[in-house]
């Protein structure tokens, strides 16, 4: 039984609980000071794809460009995180 636990969760239950904690303390930092509530998140993905259906064809170029802002961040910090583990 606790294989299969741990199988499930990566970890076992205490790691997987200290690493939640604190991920849930960093994340909650962030969201209160840019002063959004979990339902705030919520709402403006719900809005998100209710405009991108009511936009119809449309609704393409404006998810195309929400994935190319993305990628402006997460692709550098990609490449300077694998940068910085190479073991030379």
């Amino acid at each position: 039984m606790s294989k299969t636990i741990n199988a499930l969760l990566g970890d076992t239950p205490g790691r997987v609980a200290v690493k939640l904690i604190i991920i849930s303390l960093f994340v909650g930092i962030v969201m209160t000071l840019l002063g959004w509530t979990p339902m705030d998140v919520v709402w403006k993905i719900v809005h998100f794809f209710k405009s991108l259906w009511s936009m119809g064809f449309s609704s393409f170029s404006k998810l195309f460009d929400v994935i190319i802002v993305g990628a402006a961040i997460v692709v550098p910090a990609f490449i300077i995180i694998r940068l910085l583990s190479w073991k030379r």
